[in-house]
């Protein structure tokens, strides 16, 4: 029985010429039985974007950043393989239906594209800030993480419905760090990770800050690791956990229009 497939698109300030015409590419490439745009609006801004009636578009009239958004999308999905790709394209349809089949095959709990991995195609490169900072942020990430992988950050990922039940109450990370968490933990909790090299183009417009939002990426790395230990029951870790607080993404209240936002600085929506 072949398993059906949900695809999330974040998006913030996206360009709606770019955004539909992948969108489009999206329902010819894989033939979603569902593709939801979870669009962010800073504070009282109007909307001017107009999609297909066969496009789920949910609005929200706050930042939540791209993990939050993403987590939206998915909690609203109700299909087998749940899947997301970057509002501006850099990841291509036929890219992202290689990472969608090995979850759609059964395989693996969660597939994850891979710009840097050897089989991949770069079209476009990055600036050399984002370039070395990427870099050397994966460098680490394989030293720190269960899953061993050239590329944490690509904005094309696919997991299992199964998997997901099992990931998303760990899941705390609003913004860019959000993908790292879920690599992490869908790790930690023994599900298969797979990387799938892809095709990717580097495109303008990002709102990823090479400064700040790689800060918060290196923070979310060493928390992200530390709540994968936890679930390892780590006894290290074990020692050194202390009562947190923190709330879940499902668990939050995301669904309230509010125009204050903790994510509005640093937990933008788009590609690295």
């Amino acid at each position: 029985m072949s398993q059906t497939l949900g695809i999330v698109v974040p998006a913030f300030r996206p360009a709606p010429d770019r955004l539909l015409s992948y969108l489009e590419d999206l329902r010819e490439t894989v033939s979603p039985e569902t593709i939801r745009v979870e669009l962010d609006v800073r504070g009282p801004e109007s909307v001017d974007l107009e999609l297909p009636e066969w496009v789920d578009l949910h609005v929200a009239h706050r930042r939540r950043g791209k993990g939050g958004a993403i987590t939206d999308g998915f909690e609203a999905l109700s299909t087998d393989v749940l899947a997301f790709a970057d509002a501006d394209g850099a990841t291509p349809a036929a890219s992202l239906a290689d990472v969608i089949a090995p979850v759609q095959s059964g395989s693996v709990g969660l597939a994850v594209g891979s710009r840097r991995h050897p089989g991949a195609s770069v079209e476009s490169h990055q600036t050399f800030a984002r370039r070395f900072l990427g870099d050397g942020f994966a460098w680490i990430a394989r030293r720190l993480l269960d899953a061993q992988l050239y590329d944490y950050q690509c904005g094309a990922k696919a997991i299992a419905a199964e998997a997901w039940e099992e990931v998303r109450p760990h899941l705390y990370e609003p913004g860019f760090a959000w993908d790292i968490e879920l690599v992490a933990v869908t790790a930690a909790l023994d599900y298969g990770v797979r990387e799938v090299p892809v095709v990717w183009e580097d495109q303008p417009g990002s709102t990823v800050s090479p400064v700040s939002d790689t800060f918060d990426m290196g923070r979310g790395l060493l928390i992200a690791r530390h709540r994968a230990r936890l679930l390892r029951d780590d006894r290290l870790h074990r020692l050194f956990a202390d009562d947190d607080d923190a709330t879940a993404l499902v668990d939050r209240d995301r669904r309230v229009e509010t125009d204050h936002d903790s994510t509005d600085e640093h937990g933008g929506i788009g590609g690295e």
